[in-house]
């Protein structure tokens, strides 16, 4: 592809890499011959089926962010991303193939972590994304498109990894039945925090829905987070949502995938320190409700993300990218482990929350 005829930017790429871990998007890091960086995505449309909603979202996000990062003294051009049109004007390239294309300036000095030894640096990245609920706390959350819908509806959830268990194309049912009685058995929780929305006790607001650490671009010298990136999921739904996936992802002892189940377990002094951020980040934008239920929201976001993982392992691994055969059952397993150590942890986690309410006051 050549950048320079379908996108507006000057220069000659230098050169091309890819970049990143994530599990959807194939991302390159481009290089110019005048020092500058761009990131080039391709947009997993399987996934994202209405590329234009996905980037009408994102391009709303973050020009709304860059008004208020520019109000509080901050840079926009560091601390939110931002779209480079095509030669159209569009925000998107479709190429001869079919495939889309967009593209950001790449954020330089930054680092990014897939895993953390320092307790710091998950605090930092939950002040990071606390922040970033707070500056969209005023945004019109209706003018938003719901680029995938009911993401994070448990209980929709649940009833896919039913219907996906009924198909059974793998024919992988019988070796995955104690996963699904585990399932099962906690399918009473699933709607809590969609019935507390439906009533009006948590907000709707503008969230992230894929908090994991590697999507806060961070300083390399203070530690702080700089930008919160790869916003593909950017929609209407609540605050534990985030708070919850984040948890799961960054509190466990051992990586998402791991075979290890004995010694999956959250980490309390984890969850502790990014619980800390996040309420510092997102300040008095959080109710006492929201506040209350955040333990919660760990704990059902870890169960839909092992659902979520066993759903596309029963269905072909359609989804989620997987690297050998059977990882996203290996990575249902091992969040069925962590929610089951979080549900043994339910009060101690309830009551560092509380903790930590009270001393903000």
């Amino acid at each position: 592809m050549n950048l320079s005829e379908r996108f507006r930017i000057d220069g000659v790429v230098l050169r091309e890499e890819a970049y990143g871990e994530g599990h959807i998007n194939a991302s390159y890091r481009v290089d110019l011959t005048d020092g500058r960086s761009l990131l080039l995505q391709q947009i997993n449309t399987h996934v994202f089926q209405r590329p234009d909603w996905l980037m009408e979202n994102i391009q709303r996000v973050t020009e709304y962010l860059r008004v208020q990062i520019a109000r509080r003294g901050g840079d926009p051009e560091r601390e939110t991303l931002r779209v480079i049109p095509t030669r159209s004007g569009a925000l998107y390239d479709r190429d001869e193939e079919g495939r889309y294309w967009r593209l950001y300036p790449f954020i330089s000095h930054t680092v990014t972590y897939q895993s953390f030894s320092d307790s710091r640096v998950f605090q930092n990245a939950g002040e990071a994304f606390g922040r970033f609920l707070a500056d969209l706390s005023a945004y019109p959350v209706e003018t938003l498109h719901e680029v995938i819908p009911c993401f994070h509806h448990t209980p929709k959830r649940y009833q896919a990894l039913e219907q996906a268990a009924d198909r059974d194309i793998r024919h992988l049912a019988a070796h995955c039945e104690r996963e699904l009685v585990f399932a099962q058995e906690r399918n009473h929780l699933y709607g809590q925090i969609i019935e507390a929305l439906e009533a009006g006790h948590l907000p709707l607001r503008v969230t992230h829905n894929d908090t994991k650490v590697n999507n806060v671009l961070m300083d390399p010298e203070t530690g702080r987070g700089v930008c919160v990136v790869d916003l593909d999921t950017v929609m209407p739904g609540s605050s534990l949502y985030d708070f919850g996936d984040a948890i799961r992802f960054g509190a466990a002892t051992r990586p998402e995938d791991t075979t290890d189940l004995a010694h999956m377990k959250l980490d309390l002094a984890l969850f502790e320190a990014f619980a800390r951020g996040y309420m510092q980040g997102a300040g008095e934008c959080l109710i006492d409700e929201e506040i209350r239920m955040l333990p919660l929201g760990a704990l059902l976001m870890t169960l839909e993300c092992g659902i979520r993982f066993l759903a596309d392992a029963l269905d072909g691994d359609t989804y989620f990218k997987i690297h050998h055969p059977g990882q996203n059952l290996e990575r249902c397993r091992a969040q069925f482990a962590l929610a089951a150590d979080m549900e043994r942890k339910m009060e101690d986690m309830e009551t560092i929350v509380r903790r930590l309410a009270a001393e903000s006051r």
